[in-house]
């Protein structure tokens, strides 16, 4: 019996060996290379199993446990993926192709490129195809809405203007909230210089947003870092495109205003003695009544400054190469004429790459330069009053002329003799935008390149140079019919010339080492040192009551002497950094990194700040007990990070005590007046202007991270989450000094700000077949800002942003404590004051003793303003100010579908944003009768306002109440808004029909952009913003319109 038994678990066990043995296979090995020669780190894995190596650094690879019957598929970055059947094959040899597609995959962190799939940090890849399906001067115009986590405005709609973006809220009160750019390696802070280059040369973005992946940027990473690639030549025969298109746009959106009638009747309330004089006078037999304005004919003011406006863009390109050489060449021209008079923003753009490979050695070398002219100036520009700004005088010019007068006259003069020029700025706009000369002017020159040399398999060294010349300068000219320059002027003929230049060097000096072990511990390591100068200088003159103002800008000499300027700065940094990446058998991952940086604007007691992170990632899809699960489940990975970023944006001195050469009644930073020593005015003085503080330091942003990515059916869905605080301390801020003090500000480390938020990212292949596609995209971003301490026993800072002398003195702004920056401040308004709320003697109304009255009104009458009492003493005044209104929103996101048919193609792209208001202190002006002011026209909704035969309105009476010019919340709108961002629908030319005329592929499209806005914000246009800052947002005045866009373009490659 024993034997029998004995038997059959020999024979049970010979059975199970034999399974075994077909089960597992047998061992393949081979050589992975490309064109340029071996690939270390190829992916091969059998098809459908957790059964995979990689390739080692000579690209060679062994496998094990691989059937005859097995599929060996072959991946790596930016490479075609091949499969290959291994039937009785024991060795294989591939050669691997450049996939551009694939390299959608990878992405560009600091100093180096990963696959997605092996990211341990947030990093969000732009989608350059979709941004390039719209014709836009630079990438930023067509960002917003794309990448969760990041949000881009503007502050108007005026050509060559710059966006703001900002990533993952706001972390400075006071400094530059924008992320720092790196262009092909070299870092620039000026984002002006990222919007230059032509978004055709860009090759890949990829936005950084938490701190494992900014830190190794260290003392500029807090803000966030955007990288961006510009394209290269590749292997194969050169290859001509063109890539061209025009189109016009037109204002989205004109604002109702009073027309003649209502503007009359208006005029008869705010002064009927002059105004019966004036509009119903008896004149040639006939007696003029209001009823005669009713459908006269009228001016329409912003139907003469608004035009419809040309733009055209052509893009040439030649690339190709070989395995030793690949050259990259193109020259653009973009041209847009704003929608308002006089405006434009043209540019032409040239740039070269060149990468040649000789064996162990690389070299690189780019080159760009690029020239802009920027024609007009904003209409939003701050100036001591607001009565200059340029919508002033189109909103508020009068409709119609009295009986017997030209309404041309209106037109052509170039002031209205009737208003009355002590108190009103008011000046003919459309002979200011005619006659106004504003240049503005930008040269940028880039060279920068590397060698790159292996030592040893894996052991590299790179070492990069960078120059960057930054000109810019501004011609001002105003001529006898502007308004700087007219018969209004005191200064006559004037003009003004700026210079301007930055000269920025950069050197870095990269090691860096990969291996692995057994094909299943991957490391990668790199060390660095890099030095950075920059030098800055700033020239300028102006000059009055020129004579002679048929010469322009030629004829300054003649003219008389008003002030100039001359500034020379320059600051230098110096960096040491690391990182060291790690992962087993890609499932487990962990990177660390860490930078010092030396910079010359802090003393040397804070000269260094340093600059750690970590992060650590897990593939559990790629688990044994996750296999089951591969058929739906493509990829799952949690990501969490931690580290400290920096923020070193201050002036170059600002920790020093400054002196400065001063003159006469001369107004520097000091709270008080100069005078000249023995009455002399010839005598000028040295005197300190700053106090010192060798204690100023970094901010320092210190941000966790909490990140899920999934992949669903091979990829067709795939959703990521991340979860993210952000905590900023020692704040760099203009702090307010007593008096005593001698100086008004100082810049000290003061207060913290925190940034909660979540963003969430799906990407869904609706439908993928032969004949059509469908994908889509949708994002949304939460963040949630709080200040959380401010300076000494400081429980809030208020904070005002200028628009006219009316409004100055109130701060309209407020940060405070546990609540979030940019916080609109004033008054609640409760409507008007109404019968009720009086006691009648005869014609006479006296306010009830338990009603509330503004402060400085001693006879507060029906139809007033009426304001909230918040702390119930009676008196409405400062006591009562709160918040009303949040400029930063709840929510932003947008929406992306893609389809293509056949040769036909179409993108529809919807971007939103929520919960945010906007400060339109346009209606303090034109919507509230503004201080009675004479012959002051008033947007359509002030016919509804108070008056005795409208007793219930809540639109306030045509008053001059002091009470009627303070911020309250009548003025804040809900700026939340959906827009229908871009539309484009292109076709795509049949090979078979352009290869008779040796054209190798062809596109014909039209593109339209900023078509619909659902809003409730009754201005131009909800996103806008002209004071820009952490503290300020969401203000509009006299701001220039967005415009509606449409292009018809074409691309061709030869």
């Amino acid at each position: 019996m024993k034997q029998k038994v004995t038997f059959m678990l020999l024979a049970m066990l010979f059975c199970c060996v034999l399974g075994i043995h077909a089960q597992t296979g047998g061992q393949v090995s081979g050589k992975v290379v490309d064109a340029m020669g071996e690939l270390p780190g190829v992916s091969v894995v059998v098809k459908g199993t957790t059964n995979g190596t990689t390739t080692d650094l000579e690209g060679k690879f062994t496998l094990g446990n691989v059937k005859s019957s097995d599929i060996l598929q072959f991946s790596f970055i930016g490479y075609k993926t091949q499969d290959i059947k291994v039937g009785e094959q024991q060795t294989f040899n591939i050669t691997l192709e450049e996939d551009a597609q694939a390299l959608d995959e990878v992405v560009v962190v600091g100093y180096q490129e990963v696959r997605k799939k092996d990211l341990t940090g947030s990093v969000s890849k732009v989608n350059m195809s979709d941004l390039l399906k719209t014709p836009s001067a630079s990438f930023d115009q067509t960002l917003g809405g794309r990448i969760a986590g990041v949000n881009v405005s503007s502050g108007e709609g005026m050509p060559g203007g710059t966006m703001t973006i900002t990533i993952r809220g706001n972390n400075s009160l006071t400094q530059d909230n924008t992320p720092l750019y790196i262009i092909d390696g070299f870092p620039v802070e000026d984002a002006r210089v990222a919007a230059a280059i032509n978004p055709n040369d860009i090759e890949s973005t990829d936005v950084l947003k938490d701190a494992s992946a900014t830190a190794i940027y260290g003392a500029r990473g807090a803000n966030g870092v955007i990288i961006i690639t510009t394209k290269q030549g590749k292997v194969g025969k050169p290859q001509l495109s063109y890539d061209g298109s025009f189109g016009i746009s037109t204002v989205t959106k004109k604002l109702d205003m009073m027309d003649a009638y209502d503007y009359v009747k208006l005029q008869l309330e705010v002064d009927p003695t002059r105004a019966t004089e004036k509009y119903l006078p008896l004149y040639e037999g006939h007696q003029w009544t209001l009823d005669d304005y009713q459908g006269i004919a009228q001016n329409n003011y912003q139907d003469e400054i608004f035009r419809t406006a040309w733009q055209q863009n052509h893009n040439v390109r030649l690339s190709g190469g070989s395995e030793g050489i690949r050259y990259n060449a193109s020259l653009s021209y973009y041209d847009q004429d704003g929608i308002l008079l006089n405006s434009n923003y043209e540019r032409l753009q040239s740039r070269l790459n060149t990468l040649v490979k000789r064996g162990k050695l690389t070299i690189n070398f780019n080159s760009n330069f690029s020239r802009s002219i920027q024609s007009g100036s904003s209409p939003s520009s701050s100036s001591y009053s607001g009565m200059n700004n340029l919508f002033y005088s189109v909103w508020g010019y009068r409709p119609v002329n009295y009986p017997g007068k030209s309404l041309d006259s209106l037109l052509n003069d170039l002031v209205d003799d009737d208003i009355d020029a002590s108190n009103d700025y008011r000046f003919n706009p459309i002979a200011d935008l005619k006659n106004a000369y504003r240049k503005y002017y930008v040269n940028n020159l880039q060279l920068n390149g590397y060698v790159e040399y292996e030592f040893i398999k894996g052991l590299k060294l790179k070492v990069s140079g960078g120059w960057t010349y930054d000109n810019r300068h501004s011609d001002t000219f105003n001529n006898s019919k502007t308004r700087y320059g007219g018969p209004t002027s005191t200064d006559k003929v004037n003009a003004e010339v700026v210079r301007q230049q930055r000269l920025t060097w950069l050197n870095e000096n990269i090691l860096t080492y990969q291996t692995n072990f057994k094909s299943k511990h991957f490391l990668n390591a790199l060390l660095g040192v890099t030095l950075q100068n920059s030098d800055y200088e700033y020239y300028s003159l102006r000059m009055k009551q020129i004579p002679n103002e048929s010469l322009g800008m030629a004829g300054m000499s003649q003219g008389t002497f008003d002030k100039s300027t001359s500034t020379l700065s320059s600051w230098s940094m110096l960096s040491y950094l690391g990182r060291v990446n790690y992962n087993y058998k890609s499932k487990y991952y962990a990177t660390a990194s860490f930078r010092a940086d030396g910079s010359s604007k802090f003393s040397k007691k804070n000269r260094y700040g340093y600059f750690p992170s970590g992060s650590l990632a897990w593939s559990f899809s790629e688990e044994e007990f996750m296999k089951d699960y591969k058929k739906w489940l493509s990829s799952g990975k949690l990501r969490l990070s931690w580290g400290l970023t920096g923020n070193n944006r201050i002036g170059e001195y600002d920790y020093l005590a400054l002196l400065d050469m001063i003159k006469s009644h001369a107004t520097t930073s000091m709270n008080n007046t100069v005078y000249p020593f023995d009455g002399n005015n010839a005598n000028v003085g040295v005197a300190p202007i700053s106090l010192p503080n060798e204690d100023l330091k970094w901010e320092t942003t210190e941000q966790w991270n909490l990140g899920l990515d999934l992949g669903f059916f091979d990829e067709r869905i795939s959703f990521t989450a991340d979860l993210y605080r952000k905590t900023t301390r020692d704040l760099l801020l203009d702090a307010t000094l007593p008096y005593s003090s001698g100086y008004l500000t100082a810049m000290k480390n003061i207060g913290k700000v925190r940034n909660d938020g979540i963003e969430l990212t799906l990407n869904t292949v609706n439908i993928d077949n032969k004949d059509f596609k469908w994908s889509s995209n949708f994002n949304i971003s939460f963040n949630k800002n709080k200040v959380l301490e401010l300076a000494e026993n400081q429980t809030s800072l208020l904070s005002t942003a200028t628009f006219d002398q009316n409004f100055n003195s109130q701060p309209n702004y407020i940060a405070k404590i546990g609540q979030p920056m940019g916080m609109i401040y004033g008054y609640i308004y409760e409507g008007t004051y109404k019968y009720d709320d009086f006691d009648k003697s005869g014609s006479s109304y006296t306010l009830k003793g338990n009603i509330p009255h503004y402060v400085s009104e001693s006879n507060t009458q029906p139809g007033m303003p009426k304001y909230k009492d918040l702390n119930g003493d009676g008196i409405i005044d400062t006591n009562d100010r709160t918040m009303i209104g949040r400029g930063l929103p709840i929510h932003t996101g947008g929406f992306t579908n893609n389809f293509e048919y056949k040769g036909f193609d179409l993108s529809v792209f919807f971007q939103w944003s929520y919960g945010n208001d906007v400060l339109n202190a346009n209606r303090l002006f034109f919507d509230s009768g503004f201080q009675k002011k004479r012959e002051l026209n008033q947007y359509a909704s002030y016919t509804n306002r108070w008056t005795p035969e409208n007793p219930n309105s809540d639109i306030p009476a045509a008053t001059n109440s002091s009470s009627n010019l303070v911020i309250s919340s009548r003025v804040v709108e809900d700026a939340s808004f959906l827009r229908l961002k871009t539309v484009t629908l292109g076709y795509t030319v049949p090979k078979t029909f352009l290869k008779k005329y040796k054209i190798d592929n062809a596109r014909l499209y039209v593109a339209a952009q900023n078509l619909w806005t659902i809003t409730g914000y009754s201005g131009y246009d909800p996103e806008v913003s002209i004071r820009s800052g952490g503290l300020t947002p969401g203000l509009d005045f006299s701001s220039y319109p967005r415009a509606l866009s449409v292009s018809f373009g074409i691309n061709l490659g030869f």
